[in-house]
């Protein structure tokens, strides 16, 4: 019986991998949108971060992950000692991210608090789902950079007419929480899903962008071995 494989294959990805920081215990990476961050079952999904990374450095392992559609800072141990060092911020929660992310329509609030918990969706797996009574505890924070209105000759965007409300906000978010899919879900749950999203957004948000419009814009963390703050930056492309 032959092991069942991901009938999925995903689209070349073209984009390199920029460095942001490198020494000897660790390495920071911007991510292009449309790369797996570690390489899939099926044999033709070997292109990812950390098979690229490999080949130039051997010892290097994931720390975090990002969504294949999103794009952004990644962070890289370079040996297991250093990987468990960093793993240990994390679940302690020292470490701060990020995100720049475009929303369809027009989010009223400047500010806000997402408090809403995230479970397994057992009906659509992999897909996640918002459930206060058997998800895991989620908290976004979010802040509205800019409101505007779509053009076609805006980057990334679609001219599709299904694209009905072109009224798009730019906001900043900081998840407290790191469950899968949460920033996803949470800018649904304020009725404003992220453009290109092919996961929870409705077709018209969906079809408004040629990805996901989510970008690891800044992580800060401590070096693990002098213990200096460090505060990564990327640019949001969009």
């Amino acid at each position: 019986m032959q092991p069942q494989t991901d009938p999925f294959i995903v689209p070349k990805c073209l984009d390199d991998i920029n460095v942001l920081f490198r020494d000897e215990h660790i390495l920071v990476i911007d991510k292009p949108s449309g790369l797996l961050s570690l390489s899939g079952k099926h044999p033709l999904n070997i292109d990812s971060v950390h098979y690229r990374l490999v080949q130039d450095y051997p010892t290097c392992t994931l720390i975090h992950r990002l969504d294949f559609g999103t794009s952004g800072i990644m962070l890289l141990a370079m040996n297991k000692q250093i990987n468990a060092l960093l793993c240990k911020q994390f679940s302690e929660r020292r470490v701060s991210k990020r995100y720049t992310a475009l929303l369809h329509g027009n989010l009223e609030s400047d500010s806000g608090l997402v408090d809403c918990g995230i479970a397994k969706d057992i009906e659509n797996f992999p897909l996640m789902k918002l459930c206060q009574v058997t998800g895991k505890p989620a908290q976004s924070q979010y802040r509205v950079i800019s409101r505007f209105i779509q053009t076609d000759n805006d980057n990334f965007f679609l001219d599709d007419t299904r694209a009905g409300d072109r009224q798009v906000t730019r906001v900043e978010f900081e998840p407290v929480t790191g469950r899968t899919h949460q920033l996803r879900l949470h800018s649904q749950h304020l009725g404003h899903p992220i453009l290109g999203c092919d996961l929870y957004a409705t077709d018209e948000a969906y079809f408004m962008s040629n990805r996901l419009m989510l970008h690891a814009s800044r992580l800060c963390f401590e070096h693990p071995v002098s213990g200096v703050p460090m505060t990564i930056e990327s640019k949001s492309p969009f």
